[in-house]
């Protein structure tokens, strides 16, 4: 399917030929029909001689309108261009061309309206006129077809025209990131709230749930249809007519974007290109209240010139644009600027970076995935595909890393390790980057929870602390002189046993719960804090951490001043032989 556009001056017959070529009258208002003047966009479709369904965009000529022009040629493969022959070339055929150019349109067919009510002379002058005026535009050499439509002349030669264009015209590409931006919001009888776009990146079906934007307002696809039949689900590049679950119509303005949750960035600022109209009598600063055209939406808008401080009539370069509200928006996407209090069109360009992270007295902004990456240095595969649209493999873990990123962490980690000494780099220490890229290295490995270089021998194998915890396990000496960090280690592998500030070896907790288990031998209703400590041989000091050890662990349970079984206790052997 396809989405063409007329534009052209006003009463120079668009909305009078898409009658002729499809049977319905696109102007939907009765001002519109009362005036002759088409104020708001109109849709139409037909079926060409190939059997292939084309949908028609109507736009208004007026300037007055223009608004609402450009919303309707957001999304479109192609134009139907249109001058009057008893009139020919006129300002607002200039700026529809321009604007098309702006937006990147390259396939077009140019219709000699009015031709039954013009002189032939007049219709070779006019001929000539529209040659010289389109080129070195996309409309240079195309089709320039005569046509009267109330009469039905050359009605069939544009058919085939269309039809032969489209055939050489790209479809919207299936990425499975559909993307619809609102052009009509209505209320429709017994069915609520519905919304008219140009579907484009992926698919629709009923039961979809999406988000709206400006805002992240979660909707639901109750039906769809495109032009008044239903469907299941439609492709890209096709009209559709949503009727929404979860907004009501008066909620959802001309502009709003429908896409799936999570698969697009949304910003405020983006960095673009910006080509200049070279009939400007005005050089472009940051200053002027700049409007910005953006898929079907108008978006005031703050301007910042990227490198020199202005851009002259005719020069390219690059802006930053302040957005009032976060968009969904991605590399590529085309856009129109006007100035509306000099209500002009200043010139147009692509987005080249939805989420800039240079000053912009340093950005120079394109559509680079490595830069992109570089700037980042790690950047998820997921997160860059919102950012850039292109798809990579990660390659490392679910990052897609920039080289010298890479190598700056490889070389950061091969440091660390070696200045931790032999116990190695604490894993708990390490970033999720520094610790995706540890399978990169091929000269440690990881013991215990830590990083250490291949073949270093365990420090902790043959350590005299735990020796002398051992000689003497209720009442064991202090970690003088012992290595902090040694000391640490020792206790997370079990080795040795940290309670209440004091130090025991493993075998003491042991050893002190099955005293606990022959002392309820003796006692059964419970033992003393005093018993335990006599019968261990130590003081107070090392008696309460070893019962709360014991008391932590579910060997024994306190009630009241005695000890009673804990129900771990019949584990432990009571006999210490």
């Amino acid at each position: 399917m396809h989405v063409v556009a007329t534009a052209g001056h006003v009463d120079h017959g668009k909305s009078t030929l898409v009658q002729a070529l499809t049977g319905t009258d696109p102007d939907r208002f009765a001002e519109e029909k009362a005036r002759g003047l088409t104020i708001d966009l109109g849709f139409a479709m037909t079926t060409l001689p190939s059997g292939a369904t084309l949908s028609l965009v109507d736009v208004p000529g007026h300037v007055r309108f223009i608004k609402n022009m450009l919303a309707g040629v957001g999304a479109v493969d192609a134009c139907l261009f249109v001058v009057a022959a008893t009139e020919g070339w006129k300002p607002q055929s200039e700026e529809h061309l321009r604007i098309l150019e702006l937006l990147g349109i390259r396939h077009g067919i140019v219709a000699l309206t009015k031709v039954g009510a013009a002189e032939p002379d007049l219709v070779d002058l006019a001929r000539l006129e529209i040659e010289e005026q389109v080129k070195g535009t996309f409309l240079e050499g195309a089709p320039v077809i005569g046509v009267d439509s109330p009469t039905g002349i050359g009605i069939d030669e544009i058919r085939a025209a269309v039809d032969e264009m489209l055939a050489a015209t790209p479809t919207s590409a299936d990425l499975d990131r559909p993307r619809l931006w609102v052009d009509r919001a209505f209320a429709a009888k017994g069915a609520g709230t519905v919304v008219t776009g140009t579907l484009t990146g992926g698919r629709l079906r009923v039961g979809d749930e999406l988000e709206l934007n400006p805002g992240r307002r979660t909707v639901r696809v109750r039906t769809l249809q495109n032009h008044h039949a239903e469907h299941g689900e439609l492709p890209p590049g096709t009209r559709c007519a949503i009727n929404l679950v979860g907004v009501s119509h008066d909620q959802v303005e001309r502009g709003d974007v429908l896409t799936r949750p999570d698969q697009w960035h949304l910003t405020t600022v983006v960095d673009a290109s910006l080509q200049v109209l070279d009939r400007l009598d005005h050089p472009v600063s940051r200053r002027g209240a700049h409007v910005v055209y953006l898929g079907a939406g108008e978006h005031p808008c703050r301007l910042r010139v990227l490198g020199p401080d202005v851009l002259e009539p005719g020069a390219q370069g690059s802006v930053r644009l302040f957005l009032p509200e976060a968009l969904p928006l991605l590399p590529g996407d085309r856009f129109v600027l006007r100035e509306s209090g000099r209500a002009e069109t200043v010139g147009g360009g692509e987005v080249l970076d939805v989420d800039p992270r240079e000053r912009a007295s340093s950005a120079r902004p394109d559509r680079s995935v490595d830069r992109v990456v570089a700037e980042r240095g790690w950047v998820p595969a997921d997160e860059l595909l919102r950012l850039t649209g292109t798809r990579r493999e990660p390659n490392v873990a679910t990052w897609v890393v920039d080289p010298v990123a890479l190598n700056d962490t490889l070389e950061w980690l091969r440091g660390a390790v070696e200045g931790a000494g032999p116990l190695g780099l604490d894993l708990a220490t390490l970033d999720d980057h520094q610790r995706a890229a540890i399978d990169l290295l091929a000269d440690v490995t990881v013991e215990g929870g830590r990083l250490v270089a291949t073949g270093a021998s365990d420090p902790l194998a043959d350590h005299p602390f735990p020796l002398l915890l051992a000689a003497t396990p209720f009442a064991p000496p202090p970690p003088d002189g012992v290595d902090r960090a040694e000391l640490r280690e020792m206790v997370r592998r079990g080795i040795v046993v940290e309670q209440d500030g004091l130090f025991f070896a493993a075998s003491a907790i042991e050893a002190a719960a099955a005293l606990a288990a022959r002392l309820l031998v003796d006692s059964p209703d419970g033992f003393t804090v005093s018993a335990f400590r006599e019968a261990a041989g130590n003081t107070r000091k090392h008696a309460m951490p070893l019962l709360a050890r014991l008391d932590g662990t579910g060997m024994t349970r306190r009630r009241d001043d005695v000890r009673i079984a804990g129900p771990r206790l019949r584990q432990v052997d009571d006999d210490p032989a």
